[in-house]
C-alpha cells in the first residue's frame, strides 16, 4: 500500500531548532521524528511511501535515502520553498 507524509512546512513553532534542520528531521529520543512515523507506516503495511518536502529539503533524502532501511521504498516530491499548503502538496505528489 502506498502512503504519503506531508513535511513540507517550516515548523516555525519550533525555532531555533527548525532553522537548520526541518521538524520531521528532529529527534525525538533515538530517531528521528519522520523515523517514527515510517516505522508506523511499514507496520502498519504500508510499503511505498512519498515525502513531500521544502524547507531545506535537500536533508531528506541524505539521511533517509530510498527506504530499503526501514523496509519500504520511499521516493520523494520536491516544492518550491514556501510549500503548496496540504491539498497542493498532494495534488503534486499525485
Amino acid at each position: 500500500m502506498k502512503a504519503m507524509i506531508l513535511s513540507a512546512g517550516r515548523g516555525e513553532r519550533l525555532r531555533p531548532l527548525t532553522d537548520h534542520t526541518p521538524k520531521p528531521l528532529l529527534k525525538a529520543g533515538n530517531l528521528r521524528l519522520i523515523e517514527h512515523t515510517i516505522q508506523a507506516l511499514v507496520k502498519a503495511g504500508f510499503n511505498d511511501i512519498v515525502i513531500n518536502y521544502a524547507h531545506l529539503g535537500e536533508q531528506f533524502p541524505t539521511l533517509l535515502g530510498d527506504g530499503q532501511q526501514y523496509g519500504a521504498k520511499i521516493s520523494y516530491s520536491p516544492e518550491r520553498e514556501g510549500g503548496l499548503e496540504t491539498a497542493g502538496g498532494i495534488i503534486k505528489a499525485l
